[in-house]
Order: structure tokens, then sequence, then C-alpha cells
């Protein structure tokens, strides 16, 4: 018993008695290599999630979107996420310098089931194919290429729980705006009409500029 008078679990022997063990066939899902299926999920998947830490276990999770086929597949063992441009704190980059194990969630819109990719990334600033990560005219900077070392589906459960699809279920005004949560936490001296018109349309319009 914890001071808060929570139970604490820390042994796996615990956990198994909590949770139980995974049927055969769940245990044995995880592949080394992407397969056909999974080459076509990635080209179709506009968004993804890349998981990383330092070299302390602090970790990032950073989103990644673009027109379908955010990730560029290699071969069956090999695929490259394009940076492009943002806030510049690259933190999963810098993770990956200290760290180089990489997850990677990719997403279907209305899909419930999403495809884990688990390897080791590295930084590239240029490449023979760099040329096909190119969007609406412009090229990355820098790319992180994953060696893909487990790969596997997650079944939809998490997203039916959540409704997350459901547009009833959506409240994008349940808080506010992103120029009012600016406002207090990141520009804190500017009038909220000017950020606002910040994340107008000529934000939307620059996505692929530096």
């Amino acid at each position: 018993m914890t001071p808060d008078g929570s139970t604490a679990v820390t042994t796996l022997e615990q956990l198994v008695e909590l949770v139980g063990v995974p049927h055969q066939r769940v245990a044995d899902k995880v592949r080394p290599a992407l397969a056909d299926l999974d080459r076509k999920w990635i080209a179709a998947s506009p968004f993804c999630l890349v998981a990383t830490s330092d070299a302390r276990g602090r970790c990032d999770v950073s989103p990644k979107g673009d027109p379908s086929g955010v990730a560029h597949v290699l071969d069956d063992r090999t695929l490259v996420l394009p940076d492009r441009p943002g806030n510049r704190r690259v933190d999963g980059f810098r993770n990956v310098l200290e760290n180089p194990h990489a997850g990677v969630l990719f997403l279907l819109p209305g899909r419930g089931d999403t495809l884990r990719v688990n390897g080791r990334a590295h930084l590239v600033s240029d490449a023979p194919w760099f040329d096909d990560l190119v969007v609406e005219g412009h090229p990355p900077r820098l790319a992180l290429v994953l060696d893909v070392e487990e790969v596997f589906h997650h079944c939809a459960k998490a997203f039916l729980r959540s409704r997350l699809w459901e547009p009833e279920t959506w409240r994008p005004d349940a808080l506010p705006s992103t120029a009012v949560l600016a406002k207090r936490f990141l520009r804190l001296e500017e009038p909220v009409e000017q950020i606002e018109e910040y994340y107008g349309q000529a934000y939307a319009e620059g996505l692929y500029r530096a």
C-alpha cells in the first residue's frame, strides 16, 4: 500500500495475476518485416504518432501528418518519415541521437485498428529517394529512417470505447480556441485577435514552407 492508499503493482507476477496472459495467437502476432498489407496500410495512412525516449528514459510522442502515405517505404525492413516545417523543437529527433529505439503507430481515419512498427531509427539530411518525399513542391530538410524490427496490428477496442471517429461525439469547443491557449501559455504579450489571425488562412497555406 502506498502513502496515498493506492495499491502499487511492482512485479511481473502481480501484473499477470491481474490481467492474465494473452492468447497464443496474440503473443505470436509480432512480425520482423512489413508484409504486403502493411505496406498498403502505410501508403494509405495520412497520420502517425512517433514515440521515442532519450538516454535517461524521458519520453516523447510526436504527431506526423501528410497526404496519404505519411511514411515512405523503402523495402520490407525500412521506412522513412520526412520532417516538415514546425516549431523546431525536434524533441523526438534529439532523442534518436541519444537512443535509436522508436515506435510508430499508423492510423487510418475511420478505422479502429492501427498498425504498429517498432525499430531502430537514424536521421539523414539527404538521400537518393528524397525526391519521393516532396509535397507541394517542398522537399524535407531532414528525414527519420526506421529499420524495422517489429510489426503488428492493434485491435479497435480503444477507438470503439472512445468513439473517436463518431462525429456526434466531437466537441472541439469543449476547450478554448488554439489562440486562447497560445495566449495563456506561449504568446503572453500578444492580443488574442492577432494570434487568431496567425492561426488563420496563412497558417494553413504555409504548412510546407519553412
